[in-house]
């Protein structure tokens, strides 16, 4: 899988990060929250990333 950053909210590596794959997908780097009270799978995670992240990343793109 290739892997391009498409924003972040520090220099830093261990910052939440937004990627985009070669597969079509987007891969979230963000912290894992304890507290949200839903049921997840086994398989499938929750990270928390801030807004202005999700705004960094995709600006206009995302609509209203």
């Amino acid at each position: 899988m290739k892997v391009t950053m498409l924003a972040t909210t520090c220099e830093k590596k261990n910052c939440p990060t937004v990627y985009k794959t070669d597969r079509g997908t987007i891969l979230v780097q963000g912290e894992t929250p304890a507290d949200h009270g839903l049921t997840i799978p086994a398989h499938e995670t929750l990270v928390e990333i801030p807004m202005e992240l999700i705004r960094e990343a995709f600006g206009g793109q995302l609509g209203a």
